[in-house]
């Protein structure tokens, strides 16, 4: 679909270009990977896409939005890059994927510099979109189970649209050539409607294409499929062919003609079938948008729609158990398991030396714990977790408190309220986090400065109510 989206400029995170992060090694066999129709991760689980589109090229200081689109239920962020031909160049993408860890999302990368190219003279070809992902492998290597690489957005408009299936199984051989395992998935052309039927037509090429038989189709639902007639092909087109789809965008029925959303979230549901829907908040026209400027606490009609109505995130989504430690098959009509769990097991990015230090904290039957991991580190600044456990009994709200001995100071913070006085830091969970059950966990994150020793504090003290 052809959308203006407002600008606010090509503000990058410096920063983050420098940020060193522990990676531990993978390969596509045990990462996200394609089985039959489905998406699976690595021990066997399916992964029913339940997710959010967020425009972070245009918007990189709303990174507070990846912990609001997980608290409303998402178990996936598809995340706007650039290439820097149109927009960025995104060289951020080491602290996007952490920000995608420590909210428990699975990160589906996407390059928008393609839209509409063809049609559109500023556009990226698909080849440029290859040669960034290679720009960027080191920061993807080893990322197999959290990040799924969505090679380019819209990447064919109207005109020619059948240069879409040489060039999409072009770009997935270039990256497997340079190494990539990842979950590849490619958008169709006609601005990623496929009115035309080409990638409905010609979808096999491009996973022939694929050495690793490891990418998935993703078709863009606007004002093409405003009824249901056309909406049920479509899906029934790929069941009959055995390809894996997902919905990567989708509006709403705002008005007459536009997208049937109910159609789209019911069949989705009946079928096992992913969606992501466009977008969090930020486009020029704001009818699109999931809140009103980026703030969770004011969803729009279609931001409630679908994080609360029947087959929406809350009541469908379940969170991806790399993260939740949780094994069970995912049903289509699944319940949606909770973002904090007991066994909430989830991989850490740090290595497996890095030191974490336990709070001490009273007994009793309100009480918790916290612990302090650096997770990143590079010259003069550096990025903590703080994981809380609560005691034997449920909390409704949680205070976490430290001292730096070293000079350390925090900067930007997520999923909790950060104060400082001094070297004194004390950290209260936010509206979404604070209700925690007996022995479960949640976590928060900050980035912070150092010079010196960035050692790691202790004690941690942990009060509950």
């Amino acid at each position: 679909m052809r959308r203006k989206l407002s600008v606010l400029g090509a503000v990058l995170l410096a920063v983050a270009a420098s940020v060193v992060l522990f990676m531990q090694p993978a390969s596509a066999a045990v990462g996200l990977h394609i089985s039959g129709r489905n998406i699976v991760e690595a021990n066997g689980q399916n992964l029913i896409m339940r997710g959010v589109n967020h425009p972070h090229v245009w918007y990189t200081g709303q990174t507070s939005s990846f912990a609001a689109i997980k608290a409303a239920g998402a178990n996936t962020i598809r995340v706007v890059l650039g290439t820097g031909k149109r927009w960025g160049p995104s060289n951020d993408v080491p602290a996007v994927i952490t920000l995608c860890k420590q909210n428990k999302l699975i990160c589906v990368l996407e390059v928008h510099d393609t839209t509409g190219y063809g049609e559109e003279g500023a556009a990226a070809s698909l080849d440029e979109a290859a040669n960034y992902w290679i720009s960027q492998k080191a920061n993807l290597v080893g990322q197999e189970n959290y990040v799924v690489i969505n090679i380019g957005n819209e990447p064919i408009g109207n005109t020619n649209p059948a240069q879409w299936t040489a060039a999409t199984a072009a770009a997935v051989a270039k990256l497997r050539t340079n190494g990539f395992e990842h979950l590849i998935m490619v958008d169709a052309p006609n601005w990623g409607q496929d009115w035309q039927n080409v990638m409905r037509d010609t979808g096999q090429t491009v996973l022939d294409a694929d050495t690793k038989h490891n990418t998935v189709l993703s078709i863009h639902m606007y004002a093409v499929y405003a009824n249901a007639a056309t909406i049920t092909a479509y899906f029934d087109a790929f069941a009959a062919k055995g390809w894996p789809l997902v919905v990567g965008e989708f509006g709403w029925k705002f008005s007459s003609g536009e997208v049937d959303h109910e159609t789209i979230l019911s069949e989705a549901q009946a079928r096992g079938l992913g969606w992501i829907a466009w977008s969090w908040s930020g486009n020029s026209d704001p009818i699109l948008d999931m809140t009103v400027n980026f703030n969770p606490a004011q969803l729009t009609t279609f931001g409630d729609r679908i994080v609360n109505g029947a087959n929406g995130l809350k009541a469908t989504s379940r969170e991806a158990s790399i993260y939740s430690g949780q094994t069970t098959s995912a049903s289509p009509s699944g319940s949606r398991s909770p973002s904090v769990s007991p066994s909430a097991s989830r991989s850490p990015s740090t290595s497996p030396s890095a030191s974490r230090s336990p709070s001490s904290s009273p007994g009793g039957t309100k009480a918790c714990t916290a612990t302090y991991a650096i997770v990143g580190q590079w010259p003069g600044g550096f990025q903590a977790e703080v994981k809380v456990t609560a005691g034997s009994a449920a909390i409704s709200a949680w205070t976490v408190g430290w001292t730096y001995t070293n000079g350390q100071t925090v900067a930007n913070a997520w999923s909790a309220t950060v104060t400082s006085s001094g070297a004194a830091v004390t950290a209260k969970n936010v509206n979404y986090n604070g209700t925690v059950g007996a022995g479960a966990t949640t976590s928060f994150g900050f980035l912070g400065s150092w010079n010196g020793t960035n050692s790691v504090p202790a004690p941690l003290t942990c009060t509950a109510s």
